[in-house]
């Protein structure tokens, strides 16, 4: 089948490529390992261009040399969003004395001070815009332009349920859904018509070779990866 894939950046980061050495990934090597059977036609990245953190200032640096990476890629989109941070109050958890989580039924217990109020710290906070709606787009366009047959989702987020069900019931396409932790959205899993779990031997073998020759020079993959 003609496939189109969609790759949530972030939650493909997080949930799958966060604490390993397997970054530094060939997204056109990576689908096409997930998919022998089908001729994966376009690759969708959804991500934003992160800023440099007082504790990681190097972030953008590595990101920006991955960008370029996927940029040597013909059959890969990369579409960006926005990347927020901004200080917000959050309640603090409870701890024992091994520094556990304290948890009743299930739920994190609330640190509270002695007048039983709710301990709030400032935190920095930072979040990713635009990616889901930016992939729920990309999707339906597709869907509804008849541009692929069949439709990989990788990611975790149940907030594209919505657009999925429409590609698959009102587009006809077949979807696909890979899911970047094991314990993703049951909705989603329920929904598509075929799952794929990634293995640690795929993310191996679809690593970028270091340095990546492209016509406008070398792309070191980043040191500290």
């Amino acid at each position: 089948m003609r496939t189109h894939v969609y790759i949530d950046g972030f939650n493909l980061y997080y949930g799958l490529l966060r604490g390993t050495a397997y970054k530094w990934i060939d997204l056109e090597k990576f689908c096409d390992q997930l998919l022998p059977k089908n001729t994966v036609e376009k690759i969708y990245y959804f991500t934003a261009k992160v800023d440099a953190r007082q504790e990681d200032p190097d972030q953008p640096i590595r990101q920006l040399a991955f960008l370029n990476a996927l940029a040597s890629l013909p059959r890969v989109e990369v579409h960006l969003g926005n990347f927020m941070s901004s200080v917000v109050a959050q309640p603090v958890v409870d701890t024992n004395p091994t520094g556990g989580v304290l948890r009743v039924g299930g739920k994190p217990v609330l640190k509270r001070d002695p007048a039983g109020n709710v301990i709030l710290e400032r935190v920095l906070k930072s979040e990713e815009k635009g990616s889901d709606v930016n992939l729920a787009s990309y999707l339906l366009k597709d869907a509804y332009q008849g541009a692929c047959e069949c439709a990989v989702i990788i990611s975790n987020d149940s907030d594209l349920l919505t657009p999925i069900r429409m590609a698959k019931n009102d587009g006809g396409l077949v979807i696909g859904l890979v899911p970047p932790r094991p314990k993703g959205s049951v909705e989603l899993k329920t929904l598509a018509d075929f799952k794929i779990d990634p293995r640690i031997h795929v993310l191996a073998s679809s690593q970028f070779p270091d340095p990546l020759p492209t016509p406008s020079g070398l792309i070191h993959k980043p040191a500290n990866w």
